[in-house]
């Protein structure tokens, strides 16, 4: 069995593993957008945060 979220930019339903973690980066099929995945209770999605660059810091 698969889980279903939203993408919270297109609406796009995306299939989700049921062993999906909190945290993981899925992609939409329909916009591309990065999403993380959110787990609490429910599974919803959100935009990626951005990977800023450390310049080797």
């Amino acid at each position: 069995m698969s889980l279903a979220a939203e993408c919270p930019e297109c609406a796009a339903k995306i299939a989700l593993n049921d062993d999906v973690i909190s945290g993981e980066i899925v992609q939409c099929g329909d916009c591309g957008l990065e999403l993380e995945v959110v787990r609490d209770g429910s599974v919803t999605l959100r935009p990626a945060p951005e990977e800023e660059e450390d310049w080797g810091e």
